[in-house]
């Protein structure tokens, strides 16, 4: 098996699936495993290498999954385990591998752990998660923060301690400083490796690992533009509290056991400052002993311009080295990316094209998130439709994330855009669907179209998937780079513009042919590339 056939990861581009919005098999409004089988034809023929799962173990359901009581069962919500076979069958006769969650770094205060460790001091879990003392006038132990809002510190009545949580009150975090802990979590890893799962999506990779001193995190800057955010969490510096240097260690006993079955794969997410998330990223998939690759949120925010992805690209280069990225614009955690990038009054069709254009482009792997593929827009929900227990908190100067978490629209003629044929747990929003897949299926000019050339673009051009990249210089709204692998060289412009830009090429940059996809209306001529508002220019080079 070639290295490339072996690293299938290396390059790849991912699926996401949020199994509650995704298809509904029973009517009860709830997207289940049975019903995900049923659209992976749909997934597949985007061209896409894999899906990865959001989370469809047992839970109470207060985070969505993301809160799990018991790591080796499917909640009945979704299935069973039998029904969980069946989509890895199903998506491996698809030719897609199969990635999952893996929530690892807090469980669901329902779970039988957190239930025996909080029952005492000295049972043989009271240190499976992390616990202490408050400070004299009976406060919490430190300053920490959870994302959620308010002290990540919750006190107990029974161990009369405090426990920790990022996130929920009801997600406690578990001790990764104890060896059983790692132990017991590595052994549901194998779990799922024993069912045939290709890879893991590691859920808040930078948290596993506290401050053992639970030393106070120092305040940001007092012009730190995260002081103007709705949530206090960004006014610290999360110094101790995450991205711990013991981590790499849990890290690579994590790679051993993956490498122990094959080409498995861990896929990290990092959710840090973005000062210091691509040096997690450099730290955590350097050296070919700990994750293959990390995604972060750089992509996930408000700014897309031709300044911005130099600077991260450049960023990236320089500080990553041997490790490998993930690029994705959207996820279940953050609005959609065309509502975030589409000037007022300008086109969502148009955005997602040239979004794509460039995501094809990167040197790295790419995640897209279910609906990106038909150009859906965040929706807008009334505060009593709202779920996300993070949004109620934060109203109204938060909208929390159920914008981005409402059912597929499949079929304008069925009920709920043919996601159930019951009342869906989120209402499927009336601007999608006039976007619903069956709407797009066969339309040479929709979004959907142009996905499925675009990922076919990336997979026939070995540069783009595994290639180098080099920056050409550039001004203003252009970008522009050449990616390389040593077969073939692959010119790449884009221009974030709203006006006409010609570009001349550079000396030594010597066009052999034009490429077809993705132009959107871009052209050579006389020696310079024509670039329309928002358009990209693709081209072979001649051998130098």
């Amino acid at each position: 098996m070639s290295d490339r056939n072996r690293e299938w990861w290396r390059g790849a581009v991912i699926y996401q699936i949020y199994p509650r919005s995704f298809q509904d098999s029973n009517g009860d409004g709830i997207g289940d495993l049975r019903g995900l089988i049923t659209r992976l034809p749909h997934v597949a023929s985007l061209g896409v290498d894999a899906i990865w799962i959001s989370p469809f173990f047992k839970s109470p359901m207060l985070d969505f999954g993301y809160d799990v009581s018991d790591y080796c069962a499917v909640d009945p919500m979704f299935g069973t385990l039998e029904d969980f076979d069946a989509v890895i069958a199903e998506a491996h006769r698809l030719g897609l591998k199969v990635i999952i969650d893996q929530v690892i770094s807090h469980t669901s205060d329902q779970h039988e752990w957190f239930k025996e460790s909080r029952a005492s001091r000295t049972n043989p879990k009271a240190d499976w998660y992390v616990w202490a003392d408050g400070k004299p006038d009976g406060s919490p132990p430190n300053n920490w923060l959870s994302v959620f809002g308010g002290s990540s510190w919750e006190w107990d009545s029974v161990r009369r301690q405090y426990y920790l949580h990022n996130f929920l009150v009801e997600q406690p975090d578990l001790n990764f400083h104890n060896p059983d802990v790692q132990d017991a979590v590595l052994d549901s890893v194998r779990f799922w490796l024993d069912r045939g799962v290709d890879g893991f999506r590691l859920d808040t990779v930078n948290f596993y690992f506290h401050d053992a001193k639970l030393r106070d995190n120092p305040p940001v800057a007092a012009n730190d533009p995260a002081r103007l955010g709705t949530n206090p969490y960004g006014f610290q510096r999360h110094l101790y509290d995450k991205a711990r240097p013991e981590n790499l260690g849990f890290l690579r006993r994590l790679r051993a056991l993956l490498d122990s079955y094959g080409d498995k794969v861990a896929l990290g997410e990092v959710g840090d400052d973005p000062k210091r998330s691509l040096k997690i990223v450099s730290a955590y998939t350097s050296g070919g002993d700990k994750l293959h690759k990390c995604y972060t949120f750089d992509l996930l925010g408000p700014e897309f311009s031709a300044p911005f992805m130099k600077k991260k690209i450049t960023t990236f280069e320089r500080g990553v080295a041997d490790g490998w990225i993930c690029w994705a614009y959207s996820n279940h955690d953050v609005p959609r990316h065309v509502t975030r990038w589409t000037p007022e009054g300008g086109d969502t069709a148009h955005t997602a094209r040239f979004a794509l254009a460039l995501l094809v482009a990167l040197r790295g792997s790419v995640c897209i998130y279910q609906g990106e593929e038909l150009g859906l827009e965040e929706a807008e929900l009334a505060f009593e439709d709202l779920q996300d227990p993070y949004g109620i908190r934060f109203w109204p100067g938060f909208k929390g994330r159920d914008g981005c978490r409402t059912p597929m629209a499949w079929d304008p003629g069925e009920p709920n855009a043919g996601f159930s044929t019951g009342k869906p747990w989120l209402p499927v929003s009336a601007a999608h669907f006039t976007q619903a897949a069956a709407v797009q299926d066969g339309d040479a000019d929709s979004v959907l179209a142009a996905y499925r050339r675009m990922i076919a673009f990336r997979s026939a051009h070995p540069a783009l998937r595994y290639g180098g990249i080099r920056l050409l210089p550039t001004r203003g709204d252009l970008l522009a780079f050449v990616r390389d692998d040593g077969t073939e060289s692959v010119l790449c412009v884009f221009n974030f513009g709203a006006g006409m830009v010609d570009w001349p090429l550079p000396a030594g940059v010597d066009v052999q042919a034009a490429l077809d996809e993705p132009q959107l209306g871009a052209e050579l001529a006389d020696g310079s590339v024509n670039l329309p508002a928002r358009s990209a220019f693709f081209a072979t080079l001649a051998a130098g």
